[in-house]
């Protein structure tokens, strides 16, 4: 169990040693991670293709992930309402910011390109089992986890050199309390929902542990417990996104801390445009610490619980 869990821990550890001084360098690994994401993703799409009954297993994979998503979201919601009723936080109305990095419609198209690499990577894999490349199904597996080593590590190194020192993010008390009741919401969810999707405590908790990363949670449940459940894990974090940016304009102003935590580890990227926009540059430190420190947190639990 520990060996396992070291084998995949230590490229995370590694590229966190690792300090980059170099903008050209860092500009690197972020690209660096973007591929190796939609690499494996398309491999996920490929493992998909090679399923018996691929029909049914895509249907089951739906509906899992739709009811683990539910049993979240509604975790999620209740404790973070509690949390902002208890903060008592109020942000003013500010308008639009014109030079937002994004949209909110430049943002759903980013994360639904996603979905379309995963649907490319079932037809190719359909497509090549035609031509009469069963084989490539045995390889996909292989090569994504290969290509998974690499990500840890750049994902370690980019963790490292965020600019966010410790002790910002332990001093900012009202993002270290998003995160932390995001978190535990989150885990407690996992644990209601986990006889309802007839999987064991510790997959229920895996499969709640990515905290909004779809696209590391899903690659990491599918290296362990296989395609379907990876996909349960990329679906059910990647609709948390999508609510998100629907979420955030509607509720900012009076429940801030719902508004940002229920983002997840995203808050600290995707999301914080929406959060900047609809709520003003006060929010942008809570959701910078509260997402940093769930991107920190989501690896070493999704992989310890699978490790059990």
């Amino acid at each position: 169990m520990l060996s396992g869990l070291l084998i995949v821990l230590l490229p995370l550890l590694l590229g966190y040693l690792v300090p980059v001084r170099h903008n050209g360098v860092m500009n690197g690994i972020n690209r660096g991670v973007n591929a190796s994401v939609y690499v494996i993703l398309l491999l996920m799409g490929i493992s998909l293709a090679g399923l018996d009954e691929l029909g049914r297993e895509l249907s089951h994979m739906g509906s899992q992930a739709l009811s683990l998503f539910a049993v979240i979201t509604a975790c999620n919601l209740v404790a973070l309402w509690w949390l902002s009723r208890r903060l008592g936080l109020r942000m003013g109305h500010s308008p639009v910011m014109a030079n937002a990095p994004t949209t909110k419609l430049a943002a759903l198209l980013g994360s639904l390109s996603l979905v379309a690499i995963v649907a490319g990577g079932v037809l190719l894999g359909l497509a090549l089992a035609w031509l009469g490349g069963d084989m490539i199904f045995l390889h996909a597996e292989q090569w994504a986890e290969w290509v998974l080593y690499a990500l840890l590590a750049l994902i370690g190194c980019q963790l490292r050199n965020s600019g966010m020192p410790l002790k910002q993010i332990l001093l900012n008390r009202h993002g270290l309390a998003i995160a932390s009741v995001l978190a535990v919401s989150s885990l407690v969810g996992g644990l209601l929902a986990a006889p309802l999707l007839s999987l064991r405590w510790q997959e229920g908790l895996a499969m709640a542990s990515g905290f909004g990363w779809y696209s590391l949670s899903g690659i990491l449940v599918g290296d362990r417990l296989g395609p379907v459940l990876g996909g349960v894990a990329f679906f059910n974090d990647l609709t948390r996104e999508l609510l998100a940016f629907l979420l955030i304009p509607m509720t900012i102003h009076r429940h801030a801390p719902l508004a940002i935590g229920y983002g997840g580890a995203t808050s600290m990227d995707f999301t914080l445009p929406v959060i900047q926009q609809h709520g003003g540059v006060a929010c942008v430190p809570m959701a910078v610490v509260s997402g940093f420190l769930l991107s920190l947190l989501s690896p070493p639990l999704i992989l310890f619980f699978l490790s059990l």
